[in-house]
């Protein structure tokens, strides 16, 4: 009893800190920014270990920070696998050849009403599909390596792509458009030089919403069929033997993967569209 109430005690004693950071004359500074997150997060370890320990907590229920912590560092090896097979073969793969097709239908579809008018809606349609249906699927169609991921992952994330891309493209004004015309530009000068520009918001908020899709489609992907690897794979069969820090081991890597990627666009996104309101400090 005496770990829940010293964890308590941390977790006011940090939110009043945190606060009192937060409201501070410092608070619009990078290290007060980083710092908030950081000391929140530690908290909530804390509590966490705290409240497990103290309240006897069984392993299968929710296992400790500390056990999880200790299952990660002795199964390195094993989670670089999973890591390589899940988040760079499936995930990665998936999600370039799912958003870089999806941007280049958008700028077909731009071009023809047809197109704008037949393929949203079907692709809306399929995009609302429950991952569960589609991916045995496509396991049967690709195999179980991990092709079959990645053309899930592909499914997934095309149609957020398509439709934010094609949404991008249209966000021009007629006043700006009027103005390539009257200098006498085609198509693709007014589409390199003003729209792509004007869409690349647009475009990025799709990126970023891929990221997540490509990484939940992956793992869940390999719950219906993969080889003896993958974390979906490792998920799976740690449950079923109840070994629930191997569980949290994977789920750590995961949140480190899909942050870092998002991270990553976000800072592409940073540089490219560094003229946009939102950019702007």
């Amino acid at each position: 009893m005496t770990l829940v109430i010293l964890s308590l005690a941390f977790w006011l004693a940090a939110y009043l800190f945190n606060n009192w950071l937060a409201k501070s004359r410092w608070s619009g500074s990078r290290a007060v920014r980083l710092a908030v997150p950081a000391i929140f997060g530690v908290t909530v370890i804390v509590v966490w270990e705290g409240l497990v320990r103290g309240l006897n907590v069984p392993m299968v229920i929710l296992p400790a920070p500390s056990a999880i912590a200790t299952r990660f560092a002795a199964s390195l090896d094993l989670l670089w696998i999973d890591f390589v097979q899940t988040v760079v073969k499936g995930a990665l793969t998936g999600y370039l050849i799912g958003t870089g097709a999806a941007f280049v239908t958008a700028v077909l579809i731009d071009r023809s009403l047809f197109l704008k008018r037949g393929l949203l809606p079907v692709g809306n349609f399929i995009a609302a599909l429950p991952i569960v249906g589609t991916a045995p699927i496509l396991v049967m169609w690709f195999g179980f390596d991990w092709q079959s991921k990645a053309a899930v992952v592909v499914a997934m994330v095309f149609f957020p792509m398509l439709v934010n891309t094609v949404q991008g493209l249209a966000d021009t004004g007629k006043m700006q458009r009027d103005l390539m015309a009257t200098w006498s530009a085609s198509y693709w000068q007014t589409l390199f030089k003003l729209r792509l520009p004007a869409a690349m918001p647009a475009v990025f908020n799709g990126l970023k919403i891929a990221t997540t899709l490509a990484l939940i489609g992956a793992i869940v992907a390999e719950f219906f069929g993969s080889p003896i690897k993958g974390m979906g794979f490792r998920i799976s069969t740690a449950v079923g033997t109840l070994g629930l820090d191997m569980v949290w081991a994977e789920i750590t890597v995961a949140a480190l993967a899909g942050s870092a990627f998002y991270g990553a666009v976000a800072m592409v996104e940073r540089a490219v569209t560094f003229w946009h309101p939102s950019q702007r400090n």
